[in-house]
């Protein structure tokens, strides 16, 4: 079972403690808090890792990858050249031309409005591309599978927010460039859409494009393309060949680019999550070092025995550094298959639950990554390696007769 002559003894002298209370719940606190360590790093990543995922399926649920626009910011007319241009791409699986407008939204008969983003799509087209019909909660323009040239669809927070419901009548303040006095224009909320964002469902409306075309005076032309690519994952490699091939003066951005911001304030979050956590390791090696250093002492005749029997300073130093990977290894152990399991009961299970309104899921999004294990496994083993590196040593000082004599 045991290859060399040190991790057999090391074994035996771990399983020679249970023999002792105290030295026995030494051991026992030394591996507990190794696995209690590991297990909340798990399932912190674990948790955290879903946030991500979570977000992220819900950012394209409503965008699309890649954005194509003028540099400027101007409308462009030749919009359909450049679908086609980007259609002929093999990574390309569709696009779609949209309009993009501030406004003010007020419910019909009432004073107070707000601000909201209105964009002019193609329904149709929008739908193939990110499944807007999935996200309509009530209306009647699933049956339609088109926006009326008065209709309106709202997000569910905007249409709290303004108290309408589906066949009420809305006001869409637009800012007018011949006066200071803002154009009005009267729509009827056709349906209610929620996207799982709030920011999303607070700002967002949809109006047909023609519709959107005349209310912002565009003549025929377009914000801008929005292109779904077969790997979103390279979007942001993809945005940067249609660059080149599109060239001035016109610019792609990828979903990436437009979330930066908040994936790399999620990424960071994990990361200090992680350094955090991996201190209640680093903690519980201390756990590990005070126990191997006990064992040295009270194993001080032994040592001096196997020393006169011509183990050399190096091997009694093994034994006692293979005793604390032996505790550091089984409170990795315990630690991963306790966080695999907790991690697995929050993921199919209502252990927690969650307010929607505040969270926009009803549970913990809880995804376990191979690659996360890995780096807990080897945080764990680094730190449990450094932690039986000083007893080691410090065995490794005690001369045989001196060890003989203290035992």
């Amino acid at each position: 079972m045991f290859n060399s002559p040190e991790l057999f003894i090391a074994y035996r002298y771990i399983k020679a403690r249970k023999k002792g209370f105290f030295a026995f719940l030494t051991t026992l606190i030394a591996i507990g808090g190794t696995t209690l360590g590991v297990c909340a790093l798990v399932i912190t990543l674990a948790v955290m890792t879903g946030f991500q995922k979570d977000i992220r399926t819900k950012i394209l649920g409503i965008q699309p990858h890649i954005f194509i626009t003028k540099i400027d910011g101007s409308p462009f007319n030749d919009y359909k050249e450049i679908m086609q241009q980007a259609g002929n791409v093999d990574y390309v699986k569709s696009t779609a031309p949209f309009i993009y407008g501030q406004t003010v939204i007020k419910k019909q008969g009432y004073s107070s409005g707000t601000g909201a983003i209105i964009k002019g799509i193609d329904f149709a087209a929008e739908d193939s591309m990110i499944k807007l019909s999935d996200k309509i909660l009530k209306g009647n323009i699933l049956h339609n599978n088109t926006i009326s040239s008065d209709g309106i669809i709202l997000g569910n927070e905007l249409a709290k927010t303004i108290n309408v419901v589906p066949g009420d009548n809305v006001i869409v303040m637009l800012p007018s460039q011949m006066t200071s006095v803002p154009k009005m224009k009267k729509l009827t909320v056709e349906a209610i859409f929620r996207s799982g964002m709030y920011e999303y469902d607070m700002s967002l409306s949809y109006v047909d494009i023609k519709s959107a075309d005349s209310m912002f005076s565009f003549d025929g032309g377009v914000s801008g393309v929005a292109v779904v690519t077969s790997d979103i994952d390279k979007a942001d490699f993809f945005a940067k060949d249609l660059q080149t091939k599109l060239r001035y003066p016109y610019k792609t951005k990828s979903w990436i680019d437009m979330n930066k911001n908040l994936f790399s304030a999620l990424k960071l979050e994990k990361i200090m999550m992680f350094i955090i956590l991996a201190l209640i390791i680093l903690v519980a090696s201390f756990n590990i070092v005070s126990n191997i250093l006990l064992l040295s002492v009270e194993k001080a005749k032994e040592i001096g025995i196997l020393s006169a029997m011509g183990f050399s300073k190096i091997s009694i130093s093994k034994i006692f550094f293979y005793q604390g990977l032996i505790v550091g290894t089984i409170g990795t152990f315990l630690g991963l298959i306790l966080g695999i399991f907790i991690s697995y009961g929050l993921k199919n299970f209502e252990i927690f639950k969650l307010p929607q309104g505040v969270y926009y899921v009803d549970r913990l999004p809880v995804i376990i990554m191979p690659h996360d294990i890995l780096y807990v496994c080897l945080c764990a083993f680094i730190i449990t390696v450094l932690s039986g590196l000083y007893p080691a040593y410090q065995v490794s000082k005690l001369e045989p007769l001196e060890a003989i004599r203290v035992g």
